[in-house]
């Protein structure tokens, strides 16, 4: 039986496939799917729980990997876009985790601000803890209560208004890169908690890359979400320079014989 190289849920338009192996499903994440508790009944956009109830209703998506487990194995904020891992066993869930937790998940996100920041690379390891005035929200917290937070930056493409930057984190703290840049001088566009928001756009940030080495066939795994179509919304186009970047998809070819 053919598989769909879609996860196709009620209500929405088909979720894309872009790897997949024995232990687990990437997908492609669209804006407005959240990743909240399952006791978390407020919205229809709990993603987590449209997937499990679209396996247990046997959806052919499901039904033709014979799925009866599919886990998020870590989180993305509900307007953030692209690379998505998740687990189809119990046993995969926890190697997956461990490579989060250990920093042996490599971790990849471009991110557009308005103009320009003050450097072309840099790193901000400020600690991060919730906002006790504002649910939901994050703050810098140099208390104990303070979690460990690391992220590299570097500036990739300028244009009359925004700059696009590659944001590596090496932890994985709640809204990390968006407080960060925030804390650089540099919010996210139209960030409403750390930035502000202007009609006509969208979170300038996506998942474009994870990598890590197979736990099970120790091979390296490199999955991509294309980014032309999130870099077209804030009129930027990939230089022959930037197309060589680890984050960029390329087509199969062949070597030559």
């Amino acid at each position: 039986m053919a598989k769909p190289h879609f996860i196709e849920l009620p209500g929405c338009d088909p979720i894309r496939i872009i790897f997949e192996d024995r232990s687990v499903i990437a997908i492609d994440k669209p804006r407005g799917w959240m990743l909240v508790p399952d006791s978390w009944r407020k919205t229809n956009w709990n993603l987590q729980t449209a997937i499990d109830s679209s396996i247990r209703a046997d959806d052919f998506w499901a039904k033709s990997r014979n799925l009866t487990y599919l886990r998020h194995v870590h989180r993305l904020d509900a307007d953030t876009s692209g690379v998505m891992l998740l687990a189809k066993s119990e046993g995969a869930m926890r190697a997956m985790s461990d490579l989060f937790e250990s920093r042996r998940m490599e971790k990849t996100y471009l991110a557009v601000v308005e103009g320009m920041p003050r450097e072309k690379t840099w790193s901000c390891d400020l600690p991060i803890g919730p906002d006790p005035l504002k649910f939901g929200r994050m703050r810098v917290d140099r208390t104990e209560e303070g979690k460990e937070a690391e992220t590299h930056f570097r500036v990739l493409l300028s244009n009359e208004r925004f700059t696009l930057i590659e944001a590596s984190p090496l932890t994985g703290r709640t809204h990390q890169i968006r407080l960060h840049l925030a804390e650089s001088g540099s919010p996210i566009m139209c960030d409403e908690l750390y930035g502000r928001v202007e009609k006509g756009f969208r979170l300038g940030l996506r998942a474009v890359r994870l990598a890590y080495q197979d736990t099970f066939t120790r091979k390296p795994v490199n999955i991509l979400a294309r980014p032309e179509e999130f870099l077209r919304e804030f009129g930027f186009t990939l230089t022959p320079e930037l197309q060589k970047e680890k984050w960029v998809w390329r087509p199969f070819r062949p070597s030559p014989k």
